[in-house]
């Protein structure tokens, strides 16, 4: 049996309060559920992968705290159906929803859960992007329930993961000489110049060696690819429009655009691209089921 999504899910920024990226996970990841008509005691285990919190949050591990806001296994007594729900960070910028989906095939094939649930998530520190425009992410949040399907033509095929040559363009860090006494509301996000144009690169070699390692025609295959330079509007209430790109929620969103659009002629598989800094780079091919 393949390992295939049930269920996924985004959520942008509504609202006149601060972004949270708590708020952003859990609310797709309730969509998710709701779509997929399971209940969150149903959910063994969840991975949040997101990098931007807001004031810059690292313990306790942010997965706790989108746990408790999904509702997933709180309360043995009062839970209906008492399970042992497990939930953890694994971080690793753009690559992180590839990593955890090869995570959750081992925790699938071995029967170790019967969904898993993947969350990403990216805000401003400050809960405001608007007030820093040289910070580049969206305030994004993705979500994918992941399963066992009967469909053996369905599922995901294996993850690979892939290191670029040279040193890294793209780094997000907290600079601790000069955060002052407001260092939990500023991050420092710093890209050379070009870095969209050899992101793009390195996603177009490394899918191209993975449908030759894998035997995978490309005429076949629908890419879903990295979203550099692409732009995410979220609106807060009154108080007009952020917009920025998609960080690790983006294949989500591009699985969700991807599906969502009339699918082309001939074409019976996804291969979902990432890449990020490292540089890195990830691929899986995914075939939905009914394809």
């Amino acid at each position: 049996m393949g390992m295939v999504i049930a269920a996924a899910h985004t959520a942008t920024h509504h609202g006149t309060g601060p972004a949270s990226a708590v708020e952003l996970a859990g609310r797709a990841a309730r969509a998710c559920l709701e779509q997929a008509q399971v209940s969150p005691s149903s959910v063994g285990v969840l991975v949040n992968v997101g990098v931007y919190r807001e004031s810059n949050t690292f313990e306790p591990a942010l997965a706790a705290l989108v746990q408790k806001e999904v509702g997933i296994n709180l309360d043995y007594i009062a839970d209906p159906v008492p399970a042992a729900g497990f939930s953890f960070d694994l971080m690793n910028g753009a690559c992180g929803v590839l990593n955890a989906v090869q995570l959750a095939q081992s925790l699938l094939d071995t029967a170790s859960a019967e969904r898993v649930l993947i969350t990403a998530a990216d805000v401003h520190p400050g809960g405001d992007g608007r007030l820093d425009p040289d910070y580049p992410y969206a305030d994004l949040g993705g979500a994918l329930l992941l399963q066992r399907s009967a469909d053996t033509g369905a599922g995901f095929g294996p993850v690979s993961s892939y290191a670029g040559d040279g040193p890294t363009d793209t780094e997000g860090y907290l600079d601790t000489a000069a955060m002052g006494s407001d260092g939990r509301s500023r991050i420092t996000v710093r890209r050379t110049e070009g870095h969209g144009a050899r992101r793009g690169a390195l996603a177009a070699a490394c899918a191209a060696g993975y449908a030759r390692e894998h035997g995978i025609d490309l005429d076949r295959t629908l890419v879903v690819g990295p979203s550099a330079g692409e732009r995410v509007q979220g609106e807060r209430e009154g108080e007009g429009e952020h917009e920025g790109e998609p960080h690790t929620a983006a294949p989500i969103l591009g699985y969700l655009r991807a599906v969502a659009a009339p699918r082309p002629r001939g074409r019976d598989r996804l291969l979902l691209v990432t890449a990020g800094a490292g540089p890195s780079a990830a691929c899986v091919s995914y075939r939905p089921e009914g394809w």
